[in-house]
C-alpha cells in the first residue's frame, strides 16, 4: 500500500513540477536576463552612467541641496525643452565623490552635479533604473510587482519541494520494494 502512495505522489509531483515550472519559467527567464545585466550596471556605461568626480569632498564647502537642485533642473531642461514637466524623484549626495546625482520622474533620466561649484558633470540615462523596474514587476505596476514576486517566490519554493521528491521518491521507493 505504502509504494501505490509512492508512485501515486510521484505521478502527481511530475505533473504539478511540469506545469509549475513552465508557468514560472517566463518570469525567472526576465529575471534572471535583467539580474545578470543588473549585476553588471556599475561596469557598463550603457546601463548607468558612470559617476563623475566633483571638486571636494568637504562638506562644508558644498552648496545647498536646494542650489543643487535648482542648477540640475536648470542644466536638464535646457538639454531636453520638449521635458519641461519632468520633475526630480530624488537625489543622491556621494560626499566620497564630492558630488551630487539628481534624478528625475520620467524617463530614467540623471544630471550629476560638483556639490562645490555647481558645474553640470553628466546629462545622461539611467537604463539600469527600467531594467530594475522589469526585473521586480514595478514597471507595469506595484500590485503586479507584489503578485509576481510572490508567485515567484512561492513557485521556486514549491518547485524545490517537488523537485526533491522527484529525487528522492524513487531512492525511497526501491528501498522499499528490496525490503519486500
Amino acid at each position: 500500500m505504502l509504494l501505490k502512495k509512492i508512485i501515486k505522489s510521484l505521478r502527481v509531483s511530475r505533473v504539478w513540477h511540469r506545469y509549475l515550472g513552465t508557468a514560472l519559467a517566463l518570469f525567472l527567464f526576465i529575471s534572471a536576463i535583467t539580474g545578470i545585466l543588473l549585476a553588471l550596471k556599475k561596469d557598463v556605461d550603457l546601463l548607468q552612467p558612470p559617476t563623475q568626480k566633483g571638486s571636494s569632498k568637504v562638506l562644508t564647502d558644498w552648496k545647498s541641496i536646494a542650489d543643487i537642485a535648482d542648477i540640475a533642473t536648470t542644466a536638464f531642461h535646457t538639454a531636453h525643452p520638449n521635458q519641461l514637466e519632468n520633475t526630480i524623484d530624488r537625489i543622491d549626495a556621494r560626499p566620497s565623490k564630492g558630488m551630487v546625482k539628481v534624478l528625475f520622474k520620467k524617463g530614467y533620466w540623471e544630471v550629476q552635479v560638483d556639490a562645490v561649484n555647481g558645474e553640470i558633470l553628466s546629462i545622461a540615462k539611467r537604463h539600469s533604473d527600467w531594467i530594475e523596474a522589469l526585473h521586480d514587476g514595478s514597471i507595469i505596476a506595484d500590485w503586479f510587482k507584489l503578485i509576481s514576486m510572490n508567485m515567484i517566490g512561492w513557485g521556486l519554493l514549491l518547485m524545490i519541494i517537488s523537485g526533491l521528491w522527484l529525487w528522492y521518491g524513487p531512492k525511497r521507493y526501491r528501498k522499499l520494494k528490496k525490503q519486500r
